[in-house]
């Protein structure tokens, strides 16, 4: 059970996150409640804990207290300037409208100067709230200053963080999710046709969160870990299980099919499988013996290695690990022997992941393929070094994308305050906060429409919740607080889940916070309604109209680094292969997937099902899904060729460098049209790769050479990136010279 909630919140961030917020706001409410404050500025300095702590992104505990001690005097000015305007009227505005500009252009200086202009306006905001006066302001002041103090002790001694802990959690997850793909693949050998749909969506999304989790761990290495090289050991370990995982999936989908699979398969939903006409396989010894050592993987994985006592885990670890001998392979076709061989795989990438997280571990039961795995990691380990990756050149002006928005939100607000105004004199502030908000986090006019509907439909359902425990909880103010501190824990619990779902628990809070204030009323949310539509709409109107930011153009620049990413991976891992210079494919792959990964966010807003153009939200989910399949096939390059220095039975093949030129050649063809950089480029197509390597009539490759191990990767990888040319509209040529489109 533990395991599963692991892996469903990896590294507990979620968890953390609202347990450290509510603990703050709890231990603030006390400390007032003994300095016996009144009601408003208990509200107020539940709110000034939630901020100040939210909003501290940093993963360093001394960059956080640096950050917190900054926030402190910036929240202490914001609430003055708050009370000291709030009866100018078109001062407050203009200053208001200012310190929107501030708190967003401020994003650029990294995490720092994020929380120090969020804080700012949202403190601000506060002052507006709560009604600040310049005479209330020692108490206030007080107030905040509690708040941030709580916010302290519960930050670095209530609930510590350090990147440490989190390194570990995450990688305690990623085992985790490494089990649950795992488990699914046990079911996909036994799945019948009725059952096939479901689990094969359990596949891909099980697949999908192990490779979700990989990111999130290289995100936390630098501050994680001690050096370089232990950050660069534990990115290759992970790289490899992830991998290995993977790869196993799709021998699984071969060896069940009627003929080969297409990979694509595993990471397009609903794309079509070539089963047999009873998908379940015949119970014979071979498939017996590979459900047993499929479920022999799946206890690798899920058993600590503290627990390892005794010589039946190193039995069936060495048993595993033969296969990659060919040693004990049972009597089968070869797609199923293709089966064993990637459990051997995945069993030697588990024992390396295994010596990475928990050290070296008792070799007295050691069999010689196990002995050899060993003796590889070593070598792997001693060669293993972390270089520095270069910084690209910043972009300036209004092409930095903060300053775009910078602009766009202050003229939203704007809007959002003269509309506001016509709304209510009172709680005009709303529709400044919603425009405020759906500019957060993103970078495109599609992922603002997106935010700013799934910030009004969750709105209008909290309404609908906070009337109904307004009238339950009455004048029982612990009550109130209580439901209160269980909203912020669900808002943030949910809020990397579901945005409408974070803001139907903020909805519902504020609710709740109205009946404290004494200032509730069916009217009061109701206009919250209005004011959040009517905000929602000011940013999104200028984000159309004010320096806008197209989603087609965000993805086609981010599209464009995809390629390039791309063609640096499958360059530099052919070219090592071939028997060229050792180059940083662990930086290459990463720097593919981040790339990949964003490219993923931006695309949402063309494939959420508010598109209404559903051809085109097709286009982009088997464009995506191509270019997953073609990262998928560029780490396991990348993975083979980083084994190559070391290994003592796999050499490397001149030949590879011949069969990798027309892959190279085409994504940079791919990449210029998609820049429009003028030319005029084809993509190539024509014999397949294993031909092109056909040097002489020696039959089928031996399964020990790295051309074996490569050659599936390579023509998979040819394919895909031929197939993305029909989605990018790009010419192919055949090598007869004939184009088609």
């Amino acid at each position: 059970m533990w395991d599963r909630f692991a892996a469903s919140d990896p590294g507990l961030l979620r968890l953390m996150a609202g347990l450290r917020t509510v603990a703050a706001i709890a231990l603030t409410l006390v400390v007032l409640a003994l300095l016996d404050t009144g009601i408003t500025h208990m509200v107020a300095g539940a709110m000034t804990a939630m901020v100040s702590t939210f909003a501290i992104k940093e993963k360093q505990v001394r960059d956080q207290a640096v950050t917190l001690a900054l926030g402190l005097p910036v929240a202490l000015v914001a609430m003055s300037l708050g009370a000291l305007l709030n009866t100018r009227i078109i001062m407050g505005d203009i200053f208001f409208v200012a310190l929107i500009f501030g708190a967003v252009y401020s994003r650029r200086f990294g995490d720092r100067g994020t929380a120090l202009g969020l804080i700012g306006f949202q403190i601000y905001f506060l002052s507006l709230f709560v009604g600040a006066t310049t005479s209330a302001l020692p108490v206030l002041h007080l107030t905040l200053a509690v708040a941030f103090a709580s916010s302290a002790v519960v930050r670095f001694a209530v609930v510590p963080e350090t990147p440490q802990r989190v390194l570990t959690r995450l990688r305690d997850a990623f085992r985790a999710r490494v089990a649950q793909l795992v488990a699914s693949q046990i079911e996909l050998l036994d799945a019948g046709p009725e059952q096939l749909d479901k689990v094969l969506d359990d596949v891909r999304r099980r697949t999908a969160r192990l490779h979700e989790a990989a990111l999130m761990i290289q995100s936390r290495l630098e501050d994680g870990t001690r050096d370089a090289a232990t950050a660069a050991l534990l990115q290759r370990r992970v790289a490899d299980a992830e991998i290995a995982t993977e790869r196993l999936g799709m021998l699984l989908l071969n060896a069940r099919s009627a003929e080969r699979a297409d990979t694509l398969t595993l990471h397009l939903p609903h794309a079509p499988v070539p089963v047999t006409g009873d998908w379940r396989p015949a119970e014979d010894d071979a498939t017996i013996t590979l459900r047993r050592d499929l479920k022999a993987l799946h206890l690798l994985v899920v058993r600590p290695a503290s627990d390892d006592r005794g010589t039946a885990v190193a039995h069936v670890r060495n048993r595993l690990l033969g296969y990659r001998d060919e040693d004990g392979l049972p009597p089968a076709t070869a797609a199923v022997q293709d089966v064993f061989r990637g459990i051997g795989e995945a069993a030697r990438a588990v024992l390396g992941l295994r010596l990475a997280l928990d050290g070296p571990q008792d070799e007295s039961d050691d069999s010689p393929a196990t002995t050899r795995s060993r003796e590889e990691f070593d070598a792997e380990d001693v060669a293993l070094a972390a270089q520095e990756e270069p910084e690209d050149a910043d972009r300036t002006g209004l092409q930095r994308l903060t300053t775009r928005a910078a602009f766009q939100v202050s003229v939203g607000s704007v809007l959002a305050i003269i509309g506001g105004e016509l709304l209510s004199t009172q709680r005009w502030y709303w529709a400044v906060l919603t425009c405020w908000v759906v500019f957060l986090n993103t970078a495109s006019t599609g992922e603002i429409l997106v935010k700013g509907y799934r910030r009004l439909l969750g709105t209008v359902l909290g309404v609908v919740a906070g009337v109904a425990l307004a009238g339950l909880v009455g004048d029982h103010t612990w009550v109130a607080f209580t439901l209160v501190l269980v909203f912020i824990f669900g808002m943030f619990f949910t809020a990397p889940l579901s945005y409408a779902l974070m803001s139907f628990f903020v909805t519902a809070m504020l609710g709740l916070l109205y009946t404290l204030l004494n200032s509730y009323s069916f009217d009061v949310l109701v206009l919250r309604i209005e004011e959040t539509a009517l905000g929602a709409a000011c940013g999104i109107i200028a984000a159309v109209l004010v320096l806008p930011v197209h989603t087609d153009r965000r993805t086609d620049e981010l599209l464009g680094t995809v390629l390039d990413r791309l063609g640096d991976v499958v360059s530099a891992a052919v070219e090592q292969l071939s028997g060229g210079p050792a180059s940083d494919l662990l930086t290459l792959a990463r720097d593919l997937d981040t790339a990949l990964d964003e490219l993923r966010a931006s695309t949402k807003p063309l494939t959420h099902p508010i598109s209404p153009l559903r051809g085109r939200r097709q286009t982009v989910r088997y464009l995506v899904a191509l270019l997953e399949t073609c990262a998928y096939h560029a780490r396991s390059l990348a993975a083979t060729a980083e084994l190559v220095p070391h290994s003592k039975t796999v050499a490397a093949d001149p030949r590879l460098e011949r069969a990798g030129r027309r892959i190279a050649h085409n994504i940079e063809a791919l990449a210029a049209h998609v820049k429009d950089e003028g030319t005029a480029g084809q993509v190539e197509s024509g014999a397949s790769i294993a031909s092109t390597l056909q040097a002489d009539r020696s039959g089928v490759l031996p399964s020990g050479t790295v051309t074996f191990r490569v050659l599936r990767h390579l023509q998979r990888l040819d394919e895909c990136v031929v197939g993305l040319a029909r989605p990018l509209d790009v010419p192919v040529t055949d090598r007869a010279g004939s184009t088609r489109s």
